[in-house]
């Protein structure tokens, strides 16, 4: 029987084509982003285990791909098995975002970077994901990230590069839903939620798109995070309409309101007044390392999110042993590129050369360094019989016009193109 020649699962293979599609998003995006201030980095795919299992990437440490240590024993492997500790076999593993390894990077090169940086990461990431429509063990995350600026000028500035980044793509009307960690915190303590299952309730709360109020209730209560008696399901019901009205300095906020992150998001709001923007007090960003403004970009075409990020103010003191402002914004590329076109505007005439057998390569050669010189994209293709077949699989890889070479061709100024268009 033979062996299967298809990628591994949740891992894909892009034709010509899907690639054409996927640079052109990445290099508009990449283009914004610069206009922007930011500057592009890159780090290595693989980090230190611990480092991707020290409790900051919330249920993504779970989906960890890990890198086995060299030189494994028997006795290593019995040891392991009789602990129950597979990750005591590894040293390394794959990042499953680019958060995590910013931090490090930023941490090892603070002393050649500006007091506040400004950074680009456009790079893949793994996750062991259940593959499904939409949902890959490997995908491209595009980032952009602001350290050391502590005030509300670094949430401003990813807000609105975003905006016109999704606005360059074609992608408008979007909405920017806010949130704030210490609401949520507000939230958890109305409940009666003990400090130290915070963390899993959250992870149970950021499932609310997925399992509806009373999941949420029942899954809280089932962990023992809230009592028998506490009315979860209507309170989430509750907290779902929430709007820009909670606390005009004349009627009492909610119990569970924090004041001063809530003026924080309105502030947001106020300083960007041509964008769409909601309270969403239900918002959790599942990554553990949030510690204040969380946000997420959708659009009303979409059931799902274009994006999200937030403020991780202690993420970098786990390396650098003292803390530094940071906070970051990415946008969910996998979930946007097969919305988009490859658009005309910017992209060079492309065309293809059709030759018979018998023209000689040099002069195949000089006519491509001819067009080439001009700006033109150039492909050879042997005449064929069918010369349909051909014009068709040349037209879906993106050429414009054709073009026939014979021993009677001595320049390009001499070939005659056909549009493959009409």
């Amino acid at each position: 029987m033979a062996a299967s020649v298809t990628p591994p699962r949740g891992m894909r293979d892009f034709l010509p084509a899907e690639k054409a599609r996927r640079e052109h998003a990445l290099g508009v995006i990449r283009g914004v982003y610069a206009s922007h201030g930011f500057d592009e980095i890159e780090t290595p795919v693989m980090e230190d285990a611990s480092r991707l299992h020290a409790g900051l990437g919330g249920d993504n440490e779970k989906l960890a791909f890990a890198v086995m240590k060299r030189g494994i024993t028997p006795d290593d492997l019995a040891a392991a098995a009789a602990s129950g500790d597979a990750l005591s076999l590894a040293d390394l593993g794959l990042r499953y975002d680019l958060t995590v390894p910013l931090a490090r990077f930023y941490a090892t090169h603070r002393a050649a970077l500006p007091p506040v940086f400004r950074s680009i990461q456009i790079a893949p990431v793994w996750r062991a994901e259940r593959p499904q429509k939409g949902r890959y063990r490997q995908f491209v995350q595009c980032d952009i990230d602001i350290i050391g600026e502590p005030g509300a000028l670094a949430e401003l500035e990813l807000l609105s590069a975003t905006v016109a980044t999704l606005d360059a793509l074609g992608l408008t009307g979007c909405t920017i839903r806010l949130n704030d960690r210490r609401v949520l915190a507000g939230i958890l303590s109305s409940w009666g939620v003990a400090d130290d299952t915070r963390e899993r309730a959250l992870i149970t709360i950021d499932k609310l798109d997925k399992i509806g109020t009373s999941g949420v209730a029942s899954e809280l209560r089932e962990l023992g995070i809230v009592g028998e008696g506490a009315d979860v399901a209507a309170e989430l019901e509750a907290l779902t309409t929430a709007d820009w009205h909670l606390y005009d300095g004349v009627m009492p906020p909610p119990a569970w309101l924090d004041r001063d992150a809530y003026a924080d998001l309105l502030a947001l709001r106020e300083t960007m007044p041509d964008a769409t923007i909601e309270f969403d007090p239900t918002l959790v960003r599942g990554m553990g390392y949030y510690t204040g403004t969380i946000f997420e970009i959708s659009h009303p075409d979409f059931g799902y999110s274009l994006g999200g990020g937030g403020r991780y103010d202690g993420m970098i003191g786990r390396f650098l042993g003292q803390d530094v402002p940071a906070c970051g914004f990415s946008i969910g590329f996998e979930r946007i590129v097969d919305l988009l076109a490859v658009r005309d505007e910017g992209r060079p005439r492309s065309v293809v050369l059709v030759y018979d057998p018998a023209v000689p390569p040099a002069t195949l050669l000089n006519l491509k360094h001819e067009l080439v010189a001009s700006g033109t994209r150039v492909r050879f293709e042997r005449r064929v019989k069918n010369a349909r077949a051909l014009f068709e699989r040349v037209t879906a890889d993106g050429f414009d016009a054709v073009a026939n070479v014979t021993l009677e061709t001595t320049d390009a100024a001499s070939l005659s193109f056909r549009d493959l268009a009409a």
